[in-house]
């Protein structure tokens, strides 16, 4: 389902009577009232309670989970997972709101090593457990936002070997790895193979058994992420248009056929036949930024973005960038809390970056190649050159 057909369901369920705004008290009974009215969509329902801080709201979206399926059970989960992340859940799971469910028991040696995140949102997590007779197991892990597990390795290393092999790798990558939460690296490896392609599972269908070298717990099926809790006191600002000059933001590539529409889009008015003076070409081409932040930062799309933030602040938090970690952790947050992404200007920034690098791209390779059909503006431009009377 699309951004604009959550907007509408959302829209017809306020339509019913129900404020956003009202105490949670209020809000819970409206939504009881509605459950059963005709019109009223179950998802924008779960929507609603995932929006209210409150245990009565959790309590409600796990009751739906029991009896839900497909679309409806992943809108569900998804509104408690963004309730658990505030700290609510359901009564049967209150008592440990902020831990993570079946992490890896602390204090049996597990450490971890991160990555930054390259451009394609790809990153090397090393799961490292230290074994009583000497030495380190390491589970080596690739995982990338769009393919899940790419690879893994499991190998037994002296300390020795273990530093030789670190200082190599960030050598030759011209990266630094950084120390950190050995639960965060056990959840993101096993959620990374959640999400790998059926068809690539076999180079990394071994990671379970492989897991159960490090881990004897059972694999972890969700966190609260503990850059939250480690930049708490930013969560609250708005995150800075600044955050674009880091290197892990500037790099970012959106998937260009994820974005090429808009650029057609803005593309076509700027060609376009109609007198448009500056100020009204400026205006559409506004309103197409507006329409692509909403879509490609709602929806499922959100849940993916956000991570990638979590992740990035996490990494400049451990590199010293604490400034900049805490503006990604602002923009991760409002992303799990449903913030309309197109009314934050950090947003609009990045996917007008976005867009205008795939402008520049496809400008670059026109340039270089040559070009056959004129658009309407230019043949129109080239009629007026040619009936034009020649100076003698």
């Amino acid at each position: 389902m699309t951004n604009s057909n959550f907007e509408h369901e959302d829209a017809e369920l306020r339509a019913a009577g129900f404020d956003p705004a009202a105490p949670a008290a209020e809000a819970l009974a409206r939504l009881d009232e509605l459950r059963a009215a005709p019109g009223v969509s179950r998802g924008a329902i779960a929507r609603a309670l995932g929006a209210i801080a409150s245990a009565e709201a959790a309590a409600r979206l796990a009751a739906m989970e029991a009896g839900a399926s497909g679309a409806l059970r992943r809108e569900v989960r998804r509104a408690l997972f963004r309730l658990r992340q505030r700290g609510i859940a359901p009564a049967d799971d209150a008592a440990a709101p902020a831990r993570p469910v079946a992490s890896p028991p602390a204090g049996l040696g597990l450490s971890a090593l991160f990555s930054p995140v390259d451009p394609d949102g790809a990153r090397i997590i090393w799961l490292l457990k230290e074994r009583r007779g000497g030495g380190i197991a390491r589970l080596w892990g690739l995982i990338a936002d769009n393919e899940g597990l790419i690879n893994v390795a499991l190998s037994e290393l002296s300390r020795r070997e273990l530093r030789t092999e670190r200082a190599q790798m960030e050598q030759r990558a011209g990266i630094a790895m950084v120390e950190g939460d050995a639960h965060l690296a056990d959840y993101l490896l096993c959620e990374a193979f959640r999400r790998t392609p059926a068809e690539k599972r076999a180079q990394v269908g071994n990671f379970l058994t492989l897991r159960t070298e490090i881990v004897g717990s059972p694999p972890p099926a969700e966190i609260v992420h503990p850059i939250y809790a480690e930049m708490a006191s930013a969560l609250a600002h708005e995150p800075s248009a600044d955050l674009l000059k880091e290197p892990e933001i500037a790099a970012w590539k959106f998937p260009a056929t994820a974005i090429k529409t808009y650029v057609d889009e803005i593309k076509s008015i700027e060609e376009s036949v109609l007198v448009l003076n500056r100020v009204q070409q400026e205006g559409r081409i506004n309103l197409v930024v507006e329409r692509a932040v909403a879509e490609l930062l709602g929806g499922e799309r959100a849940l993916a973005v956000q991570r990638r933030l979590e992740d990035i602040a996490y990494y400049m938090a451990r590199s010293g960038r604490r400034e900049a970690a805490g503006w990604a952790a602002a923009a991760a947050a409002r992303l799990r809390d449903g913030v309309d992404a197109s009314r934050i200007p950090f947003f609009q920034a990045l996917i007008r970056a976005q867009l205008g690098a795939v402008f520049a791209e496809e400008q670059e390779r026109e340039r270089d190649e040559p070009r056959l059909i004129m658009t309407p503006a230019e043949a129109m431009r080239a009629q007026q050159q040619q009936a034009r009377p020649r100076r003698r």
